[in-house]
């Protein structure tokens, strides 16, 4: 199957299409047949990490699929792609190549199909329950770059740190604001993080101090994973820049906001943002979202040309942060937001990252930037739920935060809302452990 149909598609996201895996026609399950995201995993039986499909609270193994010869890819594909430690090698085959794949998974996932259903051997094999399977990053990610395009965020901040009536600077409205981070610490959710050392600049001393960041922070983001990339000096265009993404997944982009205030000027972040990035483990397909395509906002000035698309480029992805202190019985939801709020879209950013000539490779990562809404409980930091401190959180079970402390664990969740099901994310997860000494 070298060229699945529109029709084949349009099937897999068929609200009435059902599994015979029962935990997948959970109406909250995140992973129902209509999802289908892509993953790696291992188990404490078999180390050897390989690319797998959550399915309701289970990890489908492709690599036993193929080797079954259940899952065909196209002539001069014959390699077990599936049988690798990261995603980059299958994403590299092409768009043709994950639709494919996706509508056989689909077929044979479905109610009404026996092959895999009734061959309880190969069943055996090919399953792993969800909480028995070890997570791993989903790629290797050549590069990672963060964006800045929560017109909420950049207003709350501007307003925070400038002057409110002059929050956003003049080429905020003209183009996705971003800079090259790091890939070296990206990390799967589930993965602590160590509180970052840095220079701050304390209001009543002169020159600095050395020593633990005292304001730490989250920032909820998505990220998207390239999945073709360009040539150097070759730009994508925006209304192609869609076909060029592989798919979507939650990130984390901790923040030391003290030591991120003194070092910024003139270049920007550095040290603040260098220590950690978290990303669920499970990428979500754009084939999967696509019930769940909205308008994006209304964008004034109208951007340049060469950031122009036709058509709904924002995405309905209800977003969610909780936070639960060491040895708490509970956490508290902290915020909740959507990513229809995004004021400069994906494919607007990825046209953005290249028109001067960049290369992007397969298993690149671009984060949104922190994704807030427009009322305080729907932003998405604690910079501005708290307002720098000024304004604590109360937690459920007692206390309060204006920024992370040691110990507390926190979780971003995401999903899409379909009728009688829904596409979820998973969660991404970290935890905080006290700053080297």
């Amino acid at each position: 199957m070298n060229h699945p149909t529109t029709r084949d598609l349009q099937a897999t996201l068929d609200p009435q299409r059902k599994s015979w895996i029962d935990s997948a026609n959970d109406a909250a399950c995140d992973f129902p047949i209509q999802n289908l995201p892509f993953g790696v995993f291992s188990t404490a039986q078999d180390a050897q990490a390989r690319v797998g499909v959550a399915i309701g609270d289970q990890v489908l193994d492709l690599a036993v699929l193929h080797d079954a010869g259940l899952l065909r890819l196209s002539a001069g594909q014959g390699a077990n792609v599936f049988a690798r430690a990261a995603l980059n090698d299958f994403i590299a085959l092409g768009r043709d190549a994950w639709r494919s794949v996706r509508v056989q998974l689909s077929s044979l996932l479905a109610t009404e199909t026996a092959t895999l259903r009734d061959d309880a051997a190969l069943r055996a094999r090919a399953f792993v329950k969800l909480a028995d399977a070890k997570l791993h990053l989903p790629v290797e990610i050549p590069g990672y770059t963060d964006f800045y395009s929560s017109k909420e965020h950049a207003t709350n901040v501007g307003s925070m740190f400038r002057d409110p009536k002059n929050a956003l600077l003049p080429n905020w409205s003209e183009m996705p604001i971003g800079y090259n981070g790091r890939a070296s610490s990206v990390v799967v959710s589930g993965t602590p993080v160590r509180r970052p050392n840095g220079q701050l600049k304390l209001p009543d001393q002169e020159r600095p101090v050395f020593g633990a960041c005292r304001k730490l922070d989250i920032e909820l983001e998505t990220g998207f994973i390239v999945g073709r990339g360009n040539a150097l000096g070759e730009p994508v265009a925006c209304e192609d820049a869609e076909a060029h993404i592989f798919g979507m997944v939650l990130l984390n982009d901790w923040s030391a906001r003290d030591i991120q205030q003194w070092e910024y000027v003139p270049l920007g972040p550095f040290n603040a943002k260098t220590f950690a990035t978290t990303i669920s483990p499970w990428v979500v397909t754009l084939d999967a979202l696509e019930p769940f395509r909205v308008a994006q906002p209304v964008q004034e000035p109208q951007p340049l040309e060469y950031l122009r698309h036709a058509g709904h480029h924002g995405f309905d992805i209800a977003l969610e942060v909780l936070l639960r202190p060491e040895g708490a019985s509970e956490a508290t939801t902290i915020a909740r937001t959507n990513f229809r709020h995004m004021y400069w879209t994906m494919a607007q950013q990825l046209a953005h990252h290249t028109v001067a000539g960049c290369n992007t490779r397969v298993g690149d990562l671009m984060g949104s930037g922190t994704i807030s809404g427009p009322t305080p409980d729907s932003f998405g930091s604690l910079l501005e739920l708290t307002w720098n401190a000024k304004h604590p959180l109360e937690l459920k079970t007692g206390g309060t935060r204006g920024f992370i402390e040691d110990g507390d664990e926190l979780t971003l969740a995401g999903w899409c809302q379909g009728d009688g099901y829904r596409v979820g994310f998973g969660e991404c997860v970290g935890k905080i452990l006290p700053a080297a000494r």
